[in-house]
């Protein structure tokens, strides 16, 4: 059996097959209750981030995580939870889905579970997009309730008209002033979405 593909700070490897017609739509246009979710990506520097992969994964509005294989298939009908999106030349990023519940039989507050994949990176980043509506849920979220205001505001969605309607800004700092809260999964595996993973912030 051959070995994985090793990480680099080039790729990933074959990186014009990751995304795919549709990856942002975690259901179609005009779904009833349906959000935009949108933002950019940017470097230590400030600068756009073009190149950029993020995946989000979620729960639903039931609190179920999907996972069943196949999330790549949009058939219109069935709920993924999964969205893989490139940025664009801007930075930019865009996705539609519906309100996340909290993940049934976890204490975490609803959110989105996100990797992101960019130039100079050896290995992915893991973060998470809270939503500010959820105030009792968010302060009891073991993550939210471990960080201090200023950090905690790096993982808070900001309320928004979207591109394409109703939704929320969130983006992404690589480094720096404002940087992102990212979080460590190395002792837990990766073998199940991340909103299903017990995460510990790096920087405690």
């Amino acid at each position: 059996m051959l070995d994985l593909t090793p990480s680099q700070t080039v790729g990933p490897f074959f990186a014009f097959g990751l995304p795919f017609v549709g990856g942002g739509d975690v259901v179609p246009p005009g779904t009833p209750g349906a959000i935009t979710l949108h933002g950019t990506v940017r470097d230590g520097a400030g600068a756009a981030v073009p190149d950029a992969l993020l995946e989000f994964w979620q729960a639903g509005p039931d609190g179920r995580v999907p996972v069943r294989p196949g999330s790549l298939h949009r058939d219109g009908r069935t709920f993924t939870g999964f969205a893989r999106v490139a940025t664009n030349r801007a930075g930019d990023y865009c996705l539609r889905t519906l309100r996340p519940a909290a993940p049934t039989g976890a204490p975490h507050a609803p959110h989105l579970a996100v990797t992101v994949f960019a130039r100079g990176l050896l290995h992915h980043l893991f973060t998470r997009v809270y939503f500010p509506n959820h105030v009792q849920a968010n302060e009891a979220d073991p993550l939210l309730s471990a960080l201090d205001e200023e950090r905690r505001a790096t993982l808070m969605a900001v309320p928004d008209g979207g591109p394409t309607g109703p939704g929320y800004r969130f983006d992404v700092r690589m480094q720096g002033p404002g940087e992102t809260v990212f979080l460590d999964l190395s002792a837990h595996g990766l073998a199940q979405p991340p909103a299903e993973t017990v995460e510990t912030p790096e920087t405690l």
